[in-house]
């Protein structure tokens, strides 16, 4: 009876993982000794198979190593097949005013951020680079960071 059960709840947790919407997640890895200035990590979005709401979201795993309380990152989306650009600039606040970081984790940490909203029509696909804009050229302690685009109707 037990294993039926734990059954059961095991196939109810795939169905409700399986419908929030998300058509894209993948994560880039940087060099943990440091991530360059000019390291630009790229994302292909396949088309998407019905027209709506998109959102894009930006994931972070940051080690301790990180010395700063906040990255900037330019994320630069384009939708194909009509090439329209979208560039948002994110502050990603990684440390609070008590010096306690703000992601989960214990020496690495999990941050993950809204980027922007945007409605694709259907078989329109993206192109998505993130790149860091801090002063210091090589940041060290960011590990990966990922895009997620889910769609908002589901």
């Amino acid at each position: 009876m037990k294993i039926r059960g734990l059954f059961i709840l095991f196939v109810l947790a795939l169905l409700v993982a399986c419908k929030d919407g998300r058509v894209y997640h993948h994560y880039g890895h940087t060099p943990l000794a440091g991530w360059d200035k000019v390291d630009t990590l790229i994302y292909n979005v396949p088309a998407v198979n019905e027209e709506g709401l998109y959102a894009t979201d930006l994931g972070l795993r940051v080690s301790n190593k990180y010395p700063f309380m906040s990255l900037t990152l330019i994320v630069e989306q384009t939708i194909y097949p009509s090439q329209r650009k979208q560039i948002d600039t994110l502050t990603c606040r990684l440390i609070d005013s008590n010096g306690k970081a703000k992601g989960n984790g214990v020496s690495n940490y999990q941050y993950d951020f809204p980027v922007s909203q945007m409605f694709l029509h259907q078989h329109d696909s993206l192109h998505i680079t993130v790149r860091h804009n801090m002063r210091r050229e090589i940041m060290p302690g960011v590990s990966d960071v990922g895009i997620s685009v889910s769609n908002l109707k589901k």
